[in-house]
């Protein structure tokens, strides 16, 4: 079984926000955490797409 979160950690979906509009097959997604006491919004980050082959905004999704 899967440990439950007792800190304040949470594991997050990164999506890239400029591939959709461009219609390019593929997705590009990140896995990382963020601490939900210090950013209780939702993440956006600039990381690396390799289907654009471009740095791209990436948006945390549900």
């Amino acid at each position: 079984m899967a440990k439950k979160s007792k800190g304040n950690r949470n594991q997050i979906i990164l999506e890239c926000t400029e591939q959709k509009e461009t219609n390019v097959p593929g997705t590009s997604r990140y896995v990382t955490q963020k601490n939900r006491k210090n950013s209780p919004g939702r993440l956006e980050l600039k990381k690396y797409n390799p289907n654009l082959r471009r740095m791209t905004v990436h948006r945390e999704i549900k």
